[in-house]
């Protein structure tokens, strides 16, 4: 489900993270209008989105594909968020032509040994539905909060979930069973790592990323901020990002 926020100039694509959805990246949209035209896709079993499988990498790497060929305005400059993160790397380096430039906040390519059965177990005592939008602040915290008061579906009784938890677990899942090392070495886009100080990923990957690129690369650990780092550290994350925008070829 791909939704055009407006803007003129370069597309640039955003590509959400695990649970969250298009909508979650409003607060970064007035600058990069600024930058070109915006686009931001919900992945399947997300938002708007629809729920059906499989969920795997490849999946939604081709339906972010779909995305870029349907907007028809030449390769875009793709800002991911974790899930998105991934996805945006694997088409950049799969689909070479419709990338001219990458964003990569907060993921890694090696979970191998990692499972998301005690994530599942905590998100399963979720008092869902939240009955207003301060629950669903004291419950998260204000920076998650937010994000999720954006991805949640708000609905007569209160705000519920906007996908299924098995589906999202499938996704989770699934990362752990390889790795894309390989997908990030083929990428031949100029690219930005954003790295949370706080981050969820394994420790050194997003480093090693940044050694072993093919294509001129810069890994940025973003101090103090969390695993959402446009939310956390906005200012941060508008600087390293307009650096980039700012040092592509016009047109």
């Amino acid at each position: 489900m791909l939704h055009d926020y407006g803007g003129a100039g370069p597309p640039i694509l955003l590509l959400h993270g695990l649970m969250g959805r298009a909508r979650t990246w409003v607060r970064c949209l007035p600058w990069l209008r600024e930058h070109g035209h915006v686009w931001a896709l919900d992945a399947a079993g997300h938002g708007d989105a629809p729920a059906r499988g499989p969920w795997h990498t490849e999946r939604f790497v081709a339906d972010a594909a779909a995305a870029v060929e349907r907007i028809d305005a030449g390769p875009v400059a793709v800002l991911g968020h974790s899930m998105g993160g991934l996805h945006a790397w694997c088409l950049a380096g799969t689909r070479p032509e419709l990338v001219r430039a990458l964003v990569v906040e907060d993921m890694a390519p090696d979970f191998r040994g990692r499972t998301a059965v005690g994530w599942m177990a905590q998100l399963e005592q979720w008092p869902v539905p939240f009955t207003d939008p301060e629950e669903v602040l004291a419950f998260f915290g204000p920076v998650a909060g937010r994000y999720f008061l954006e991805s949640f579906d708000h609905r007569s009784d209160g705000w519920h979930l906007h996908g299924e938890l098995a589906h999202w677990f499938a996704i989770a899942e699934h990362w752990g069973s390889r790795d894309h090392w390989a997908q990030w070495q083929a990428v031949r886009a100029p690219s930005l790592l954003l790295e949370a100080e706080h981050s969820f990923t394994p420790p050194g990957q997003m480093a090693q990323m940044a050694e072993v690129a093919a294509a001129p690369c810069t890994h940025l650990v973003v101090a103090g901020a969390g695993h959402l780092v446009h939310d956390d550290a906005p200012q941060a994350y508008q600087a390293a990002v307009e650096g980039l925008l700012r040092s592509l070829p016009a047109g």
